[in-house]
């Protein structure tokens, strides 16, 4: 079964033949190193808030947030949805769409879905927008199993401010609302579906890394 995931999405938008051969044919675009710090600050973040889970309480991040959000509580279901290796799960037409979400929020027994990122510089005006269709495939995963989650989702982005005096690492935060458009992520995953069960597609035009293919470099 081919496997498809949120973050993959933007991949189709830039380059269609790329998108194709990393699904399909499991050849993904050359890449340096994974950096570690990322994944080494969202494992931080999850104890961090599961702290504040147990207390009760949003973290100080959270605090320009009305009273009716809360953590969301189970541990049990949340667990496997913050893992990469389960996540939430749907499948299509013999496709499957997994994501790994990094926290969940509730509100009204309403899902909000929460995304941590971090970034060394700080944010540009449209710099939310490029993780706009993660989000939406997100919802529509928890919608099409069964659960209900409001129109909008967040971001929280931690950005490297400072070193104190005690050479510790300061981080300002950033919360964005982001609007959820769940027909548009059904869009996309049909366009993908459709993508990766037929042949070949062109590669985009502007793709540098098919030019470089093409130059046989």
């Amino acid at each position: 079964m081919l496997k498809l995931s949120p973050s993959m999405m933007g991949l189709l938008e830039d380059c269609p033949q790329c998108f194709w051969l990393q699904v399909v044919k499991g050849q993904g675009r050359p890449s340096g190193p994974f950096p570690s710090l990322p994944s080494g600050v969202d494992k931080l973040l999850k104890g961090h808030f599961d702290a504040y889970r147990a207390k009760g309480k949003l973290p100080p991040e959270l605090a320009s947030l009305d009273g009716g959000v809360h953590l969301f509580t189970d541990l049990a279901r949340l667990d496997p949805w913050r893992s990469n290796f389960k996540g939430i799960q749907y499948q299509q037409d013999g496709v499957l769409l997994k994501g790994a979400i990094d926290e969940l929020l509730e509100k009204d027994g309403k899902f909000i879905v929460l995304d941590f990122k971090t970034r060394g510089f700080k944010l540009k005006e449209d710099t939310a927008h490029y993780y706009a269709d993660q989000l939406n495939l997100y919802n529509l995963l928890f919608r099409k199993n069964g659960y209900e989650t409001e129109d909008y989702s967040y971001l929280l982005f931690y950005i490297p401010e400072k070193i104190n005096g005690h050479g510790e690492f300061m981080f300002e935060t950033h919360l964005v609302k982001m609007p959820v458009d769940i027909q548009h992520a059904e869009q996309l995953l049909r366009r993908a579906v459709q993508m990766i069960t037929g042949e070949m597609p062109k590669s985009s035009p502007e793709c540098g890394f098919c030019k470089w293919k093409g130059n046989g470099v």
